[in-house]
Parts: structure tokens; C-alpha cells; sequence
């Protein structure tokens, strides 16, 4: 799969809940392939110097950061989320997103994903599933970094 990049492009992320691994592989890439990235966050984060990266940080308001990036992203823009919901409004506007264990949602499969984790959060509320998902390993940040690659390749 390839995106379709706008120019100039920019990578958003949803960076609250970004596990460090990732931040790291999308700094990295920013500056091999000289791609802005812009971090939103409702808290500071440590973000290398660069021309390239930026750091906006919104109120704490619940969803805050991710309205912010719906309001923001253009179409043919990457996020980076595990907020399923937020992936929906990003591929809506015609970008994409990929979450931090490397899934990439798409105008194709975002449907899909949505109804399961809504039923799978009625099942949680329900108590008929306690569990969430498995714990962030060496795996998943192998799984984006290739990922990211197969995109920008």
C-alpha cells in the first residue's frame, strides 16, 4: 500500500498515548525524509530540535488533542493514534492513520474496525470481557516500523 501524499505532507500524532518506541522511529524518519511532524498533546513532551518537529500543546479537556488534529489534518496526511474514533474522523477527511502496534486504517477497513471495538466495549461494560489489549512489546514496534517503511517506501 502506498499513500498518496500531498505536498507539503506532514505526519500528526496523537502523542498522549504514543508509546516512546514510536515517537522515536517518527523522529527518525522525519528527518531521513525530511517530512514535518507535529506532535498534540494535553502535557509537555520532550520532542528533538529540529525545523522539522513541532509540539502543540491543547487544553485537558477530554479529547482536546484529537479534535485539534481533525481540525488540522489535510487530506493525504498520516496520524499516528491508537484512538480508534479519532482514525475514523482522520480517514473521513480523506488522510490516514496507522496506530502505534502498525495497523493502518483506511477508507476500507475503518467501518470495520469501528463496529468491533464498539461491540467489544459493549461486551467490557456488559462484563462479559475484562481483558483490553495485550501489553506494548518489541513485536509492535517492529510491527510499525515496518509498517512505516512499506508506507514511505
Amino acid at each position: 500500500m502506498k499513500l498518496k501524499l500531498k505536498t507539503p505532507f506532514k505526519i500528526w500524532i496523537d502523542a498522549d498515548a504514543c508509546p516512546k518506541p514510536v515517537k522515536e522511529i517518527l523522529f527518525k524518519t522525519s528527518a531521513r525524509l525530511k517530512i514535518q511532524l507535529a506532535l498534540v498533546a494535553n502535557a509537555y513532551q520532550t520532542i528533538p530540535q529540529s525545523p522539522l518537529i513541532t509540539l502543540t500543546i491543547v487544553g485537558k479537556k477530554p479529547d482536546e488533542a484529537d479534535q485539534y488534529i481533525v481540525d488540522h489534518v489535510l487530506p493525504g496526511e498520516l496520524v499516528v493514534t491508537a484512538d480508534i474514533p479519532l482514525a475514523a474522523k482522520v480517514v473521513e477527511k480523506e488522510a490516514f492513520a496507522v496506530n502505534p502496534r502498525g495497523e493502518i486504517y483506511t477508507e476500507e477497513n475503518i467501518g470495520e474496525i469501528l463496529s468491533m471495538r464498539d461491540f467489544m466495549k459493549d461486551l467490557r461494560d456488559g462484563g462479559a470481557v475484562t481483558g483490553g489489549p495485550s501489553a506494548f512489546g518489541p513485536k509492535d514496534v517492529e510491527h510499525f516500523a515496518n509498517s512505516i517503511n512499506k508506507l514511505f517506501q
